[in-house]
């Protein structure tokens, strides 16, 4: 077991299979040692989390719902590394869009809970570089989408 895949176990976290692409684009796109993952968005084993934050959606609901798609970025991450989580360098960026009303000004506090896990799960080589928008409507009503750029070996 790869030391990634066990401190996954101590946080408890199981990772779903690798969400396949809905549309014309692929889950990751490999470049020399930089992976650039494709939009994850807020979907777990209650089903997809969908709403406006700020609205129909809470700030702590908004957070887990981030830390959902840092989990669905992590399992593109074992796939583009053949299953060995290990082989990540680093977490270069982060890429938070929060389906957010209007007046809703705390879009880095919602993707807080995709970068807070980053670091819980790969450590310093978790922080990352990141951006965080505050949107008006994102694909199927999802409340989060996250993309990352990841270095690997």
């Amino acid at each position: 077991m790869s030391t990634i895949d066990a401190r996954l176990r101590e946080l408890g976290i199981a990772l779903p299979e690798a969400a396949a692409p809905v549309a014309n684009y692929v889950a990751f796109a490999r470049t020399g040692t930089t992976v650039h993952v494709s939009g994850q968005i807020a979907f777990g084993p209650d089903g997809l989390m969908t709403g406006r934050v700020g609205d129909e959606v809470d700030l702590a609901t908004a957070q887990k719902a981030a830390r959902l798609c840092a989990i669905n970025l992590i399992a593109q991450f074992k796939a583009a590394c053949e299953g060995d989580l290990d082989r990540v360098v680093r977490v270069v960026k982060l890429g938070g869009f929060v389906n957010a009303d209007p007046s809703f000004t705390d879009v880095p506090k919602v993707i807080n809970g995709a970068s807070d896990l980053m670091v819980d799960v790969f450590g310093e080589a978790g922080r990352h570089a990141r951006s965080a928008v505050g949107c008006s409507v994102l694909p199927l009503n999802a409340a989060v989408e996250v993309d990352a750029v990841i270095e690997v070996q």
